[in-house]
């Protein structure tokens, strides 16, 4: 029987599974999506665009795994090129100055690694967008719905609040990547997982997160209502703060420094 970390790991990475699209199209209206990053292409993994939520215009952006073998395939099974990233990063600076909130959706193994990714400034390009979102002008919520991995996730999730789904996980690396590290072995990836404490309740523990979603329902009407109404809720709160900043910085640097390791 599988370890409940390495389980949830296997949970999320079912095709089934709600993804990025589909919460964005289930919680906002009138989606218009905006493509390409005005360096190199467009990068499917990740989407974004601009719509509303309640009667709020927000900047949407969310990572996308694909259902089928072939919408997995055209996604990148999510995980984003240098393009996404950088495409994710106009949104948000274009958010910032027509004053719009920014929610992300993240389920991701972890950025593409490929020669032509790294090519393009992979590192950097995650850098660069972990750098702006600390400091961008307004408010950000990024919702962790499937897998949290690596700097591929932190990417869009320098945010005021980090919420997650109960069985979603949230990890500096894959535990396959983990494992094949550690002991050359990608075989021992449930005993990696163990160790990485990449649980909801682990992150929560360690001030990763604000808040762990219920599963009830997911993918019904009712769990989506319920997900836009904590948005909405949350973001009313947000937007009026004029301490936006520095809580977000101190959000941060809190960090595990109350958790027991």
């Amino acid at each position: 029987m599988s370890s409940v970390p390495y389980a949830r790991v296997k949970l999320v990475r079912d095709s089934s599974r709600p993804t990025g699209l589909d919460y964005v199209n289930n919680i906002f209206k009138d989606f218009i999506e905006f493509h390409g990053d005005r360096r190199f292409g467009d990068d499917p993994a990740i989407v974004g665009g601009i719509a509303y939520l309640g009667d709020t215009p927000v900047t949407v952006i969310a990572i996308e795994k694909g259902h089928t073998a072939k919408e997995r395939s055209f996604r990148n099974f999510g995980a984003p090129h240098p393009e996404g990233y950088r495409k994710a990063l106009r949104l948000m600076k274009q958010a910032e100055k027509f004053g719009r909130p920014v929610v992300c959706f993240i389920d991701t193994s972890g950025a593409y690694c490929g020669i032509g990714a790294e090519e393009r400034g992979q590192g950097q390009a995650i850098a660069e967008n972990i750098n702006e979102m600390s400091t961008l002008c307004v408010p950000v919520i990024s919702v962790l719905v499937g897998e949290g991995g690596s700097g591929g996730a932190l990417a869009l999730a320098v945010a005021d609040r980090v919420w997650i789904l109960q069985n979603a996980v949230y990890s500096v690396i894959s535990p396959e990547g983990c494992a094949s590290i550690l002991w050359k072995d990608a075989s021992k990836a449930e005993e990696a997982a163990e160790s990485l404490r990449l649980t909801a309740e682990d992150a929560k523990s360690m001030g990763i997160v604000e808040k762990i979603l219920s599963e009830n329902e997911l993918g019904k009407k009712t769990f989506y209502d319920r997900i836009r109404a904590l948005l909405i809720d949350e973001l009313d709160g947000l937007s009026s703060d004029p301490e936006l900043l520095t809580k977000r910085y101190e959000r941060f640097r809190r960090i595990g420094t109350e958790a027991v390791i």
